[in-house]
């Protein structure tokens, strides 16, 4: 039986990604993500996900632009391979540019654990301030959530386990 791929782990050392084998193997990978991340989360709809990424901007970054949309985007991880985008329009309105900042979610964080949709939801807002993956962009990941990169290998666990 030949090793599972495990494309969303692409550069963690390899003692990290014998483990993993070791809990798909065992059949093991879904009981130790559901007794971690036991906790849902009620924003189910688009509506109520603009609510919640709002209130993590307001807390957050008070000073970072509007947004003027957030949604759960079906075909997100699909078609970009990303599961989260952040997007600046600018638009020609009476002579000015006008600004206007999406976040795009990827529905899979419809289903999954709370605390996934709030680190999604930490890097799209991250991503406001800096655009680049650098340390600064961590640095306000870990301050919007600060467990950021442990829920991230979580998340990459997930998301493992979810390609089955």
């Amino acid at each position: 039986m030949s090793a599972p791929a495990l494309k969303y782990l692409n550069g963690y050392p390899p003692h990290v990604l014998a483990q993993v084998r070791a809990l798909i193997e065992a059949d093991r990978l879904g009981e130790y993500l559901g007794n971690k991340y036991a906790q849902g989360h009620a924003v189910r709809n688009d509506s109520q996900l603009y609510d919640y990424v709002q209130e993590m901007k307001n807390r957050y970054l008070r000073s970072a632009p509007p947004l003027a949309k957030v949604v759960y985007d079906s075909k997100l991880q699909v078609v970009k391979q990303a599961l989260g985008t952040h997007t600046t329009i600018s638009r020609n309105h009476g002579g000015k540019l006008k600004a206007s900042r999406e976040i795009r979610i990827a529905s899979v964080f419809r289903d999954a654990p709370a605390p996934f949709l709030e680190m999604i939801a930490a890097h799209e807002l991250a991503h406001m301030r800096e655009a680049d993956h650098n340390k600064a962009f961590y640095a306000l990941c870990r301050h919007i959530s600060s467990d950021y990169h442990q829920l991230e290998f979580d998340l990459r666990l997930y998301l493992t386990h979810l390609q089955g």
